[in-house]
């Protein structure tokens, strides 16, 4: 685990004087590129939701996000940029997705057709080696996000 971790982690809860805990730490997307792309994004203040699919979660046993859940934000190498606290979570069909939650994703041009179109590719990726295939009517996780702490 990258130092940083630790450092951001003593830093926020000391800020709040509250009693030290561990937090989760996870980079954005499955590439480095589009990871660091997205972390830099979020310390803008332009990304502010994340979708991973229902079944990622399912196929890998993991538990779904929760309002009030704080995570790290790191880089793809695994550098601490922020912290997050989720603001809300909705199980969503893939082709429900709004423009108006495309744009809290803040990636590319905003637009519904880009996210829709770089999403499609991704949950290909993601779901590879699963029981699941993507599709038109997949349940995605939609949560939103803002940051409550960021490197000094």
């Amino acid at each position: 685990m990258d130092p940083s971790i630790a450092i951001i982690t003593k830093a926020y809860f000391n800020q709040l004087n509250l009693p030290q805990r561990e937090l989760s730490s996870w980079h954005f997307c499955d590439n480095e590129v589009d990871a660091n792309e997205c972390a830099e994004l979020v310390l803008e203040g332009i990304k502010q939701a994340t979708s991973p699919s229902l079944w990622w979660h399912q196929a890998n046993d993991e538990p779904l996000p929760k309002v009030g859940d704080l995570n790290i934000v790191t880089k793809w190498g695994g550098e601490a940029q922020c912290i997050i606290e989720t603001t809300s979570v909705s199980i969503v069909a893939f082709n429900e997705i709004t423009k108006e939650y495309a744009e809290l994703e803040g990636e590319g041009d905003k637009s519904l057709s880009y996210w829709k179109r770089v999403h499609w590719a991704y949950y290909h990726r993601e779901l590879e080696g699963t029981k699941f295939k993507p599709s038109e009517d997949m349940p995605i996780v939609c949560e939103t996000f803002k940051v409550v702490y960021r490197n000094p």
